[in-house]
């Protein structure tokens, strides 16, 4: 059992939880959810097989050590498939509900561009050819943990204290029976079974206080500095010591601030065009000096490009139910995952939901808390510091001694520095009054050579090392005036650690026409569309001209839509003149070289006949 004061820091510290009207699943005891379900196996080449029937699996049970060859998958299933016909129609009045209680937002199509509607259509294609969570499961999830909360209502979390490299880390581990995002949120997925994790980072003084410094929620597949935020950050929301989390509907994705997420899911096997992308995308902009983000959400200019990703929304609206300390519902006691670790967590490796062996895995149950898919342990478990970007980062008491050490460090380095050059300066002098008393001395001319050879080594090296001392002066008062601000109480920029963070969709992105979104939706069907007619009918001369004016026409409607139709006008102008100056480059390359040279000749002779009637 881990000891009452862990338990209390964590009660002291648990998140609010704040989810979106129309979202039907809310943290609850794995044990319970374990109850519901039944044990399967899949082995290479067989078919499935259950080893426990549903109704007969225990915590207990689930404990036991599940010993295979390779290649097996031990997962869990929530839904009994003999059911799915009754539990559909009994909960065929509450999905209408759940749909009366959500209203999607802008259409997603409508906040991206062609290229990136295009791999959605992609993405959706995949869906028919990959395994994915039929349609029925979700709607059976929702009845089964309808009729679990209906028989214990509870809304828990699965605690763990750790301590780590100075940081006392409060882990929250929040269980969901089920993610259905694609069938109930339009997003990339479903699944049975999903892992979050909410993490709060406290330092601890030489008395024993403990001081909240960090948190950092999960996000789909993010890690590291992106993620986490100092406890007094504006965008941090408390409600008096306990962090407020933003629950994205669905997705179950936590975010610091309320809103509609664009969430763009990267296609791994086009990570190569990315790249591509990404260095065209920088000579535009910087070489070129030309910038499309005018209209960009805030904290969003610099982000990679996304081009080649397919857009979902993540709706984190705040509006539905809210579950914490003096709340709508309140947290029932955690489970605690330490000391020890419950045996269920640490043997079972296993899926914790129906393994639908999809090659990008989006639409596969997570594994626990402690491992990976693959059976691996994951990072968040074993390094939760590292997991958010914190290992880098001192605790509060520890930072002002840390900045003390590294100024007696650069002290020891200057003087260390200053004794070399020393000595090699005594060196330098003795080998320039050698080579000045073998000057003229034809049988001393190699050892003339050879001195002025060590002579330039050595200068170079001494100036490298006087650079260097230099470097550390102003480094050492640069730490100095960290210590002066330290002592008076001063951290910082508290989002210096965060390159790239997401951000809710503004109130003018979200208020787009319905005829713009209706324009998103068909677009990239009636470009297909457009261009089989094109190519169907116009087969002489003209089809490049055609296919070209098609492609025009859709990208001016486009931009006129997006409000981009100047930023269209002007790139395509600077476009068309690099081409053209690259087809007169070609063209008359010869004719080019002479006339530069010509030209420069002229310069110079110029510039050098003004010099003598100076």
């Amino acid at each position: 059992m881990a000891s009452e004061s862990d338990e209390t820091l964590l009660r002291r510290f648990e998140p609010v939880a704040r989810y979106t009207k129309g979202d039907r699943f809310f943290p609850m005891d794995a044990e319970a959810y374990v109850r519901a379900c039944s044990l399967w196996v899949s082995r290479p080449g067989e078919e499935d097989v259950c080893l426990v029937p549903h109704g007969k699996l225990t915590l207990d049970r689930l404990a036991e050590q599940q010993r295979d060859g390779f290649g097996a998958v031990h997962y869990l299933r929530f839904t009994d498939p003999q059911e799915f016909k009754d539990m559909i129609r009994q909960n065929a009045r509450r999905r209408r509900d759940a749909r009366q209680d959500f209203r999607t937002g802008r259409g997603r199509l409508a906040r991206v561009g062609y290229v990136s509607r295009m791999m959605d259509t992609l993405f959706s294609l995949t869906l028919l050819a990959r395994g994915r969570v039929p349609g029925s499961t979700a709607a059976a999830g929702r009845t089964a943990y309808a009729n679990i909360l209906a028989e214990n209502e509870h809304y828990r979390y699965h605690g763990r204290v750790l301590r780590q490299d100075g940081w006392i880390v409060l882990q929250y581990w929040l269980f969901y029976a089920f993610n259905d995002w694609r069938s109930g949120f339009f997003g990339a997925n479903d699944h049975e079974a999903d892992w979050e994790k909410v993490f709060v980072y406290l330092s601890e003084s030489p008395s024993g206080e403990v001081t909240p410094e960090w948190t950092a929620y999960s996000s789909h597949n993010y890690a590291g500095d992106v993620l986490r935020r100092r406890w007094d950050d504006p965008e941090l929301e408390k409600v008096g010591e306990h962090p407020m989390i933003h629950v994205c509907a669905g997705s179950h994705s936590n975010q610091y601030a309320a809103g509609e997420y664009l969430t763009e899911v990267e296609l791994s096997f086009l990570s190569p065009l990315t790249r591509a992308l990404g260095a065209a995308r920088t000579f535009w902009r910087k070489t070129l000096r030309q910038y499309e983000g005018d209209d960009a959400e805030p904290g969003q200019q610099n982000a990679a490009p996304t081009i080649f990703r397919v857009p979902f929304v993540d709706y984190a609206r705040g509006d539905g139910l809210t579950i914490g300390p003096g709340q709508e519902k309140e947290w029932s006691p955690p489970r605690l995952l330490d000391n020890p670790i419950p045996d269920w967590a640490f043997n079972f490796r296993g899926l914790w939901g129906l393994y639908t062996r999809d090659p990008f895995e989006g639409e596969d149950a997570p594994a626990g808390p402690m491992y990976n898919r693959d059976g691996s342990v994951a990072r968040p478990w074993y390094d939760p510091v590292g997991w958010a970007g914190l290992d880098k980062v001192p605790t509060l008491p520890e930072t002002l001694q840390a900045v003390r050490e590294q100024q007696v460090m650069v002290v020891k380095r200057r003087v260390a520095l200053q004794a070399e050059i020393e000595e090699k300066s005594r060196v330098l002098k003795g080998l320039g009054v050698e080579s000045a008393a073998a000057r003229g001395q034809p049988h001393l001319r190699s050892l003339y050579e050879g001195h002025r050879e060590r002579i330039e080594e050595l200068s170079e090296e001494v100036d490298q090392l006087r650079a260097r001392v230099a470097a550390d002066g102003v480094v050492a008062e640069s730490l100095e005036s960290y210590a002066d601000r330290l002592r008076a109480g001063e951290q910082g920029p508290a989002r210096a650690h965060i390159s790239y963070a997401q951000t809710p969709a503004s109130e003018t992105r979200l208020r787009a026409s319905r005829l713009a979104e209706a324009w998103a939706a068909a677009s990239v069907g009636l470009m297909l569309i457009v261009f089989v007619l094109v190519a169907t009918y116009e087969r002489g001369a003209y089809l490049t001209f055609a296919l070209a004016g098609s492609i025009a026409l859709f990208l001016s409607v486009e931009a006129g839509f997006r409000g981009r139709l100047t930023n269209l006008v002007t790139s395509a102008t600077i476009g068309l003149a690099v081409v053209a100056a690259l087809i007169i480059i070609y063209e008359f390359f010869w004719n080019i070289v002479v006339a530069t040279v010509l030209l420069l000749g002229v310069y110079i002779l110029w510039d050098n006949l003004r010099e003598l009637r100076r």
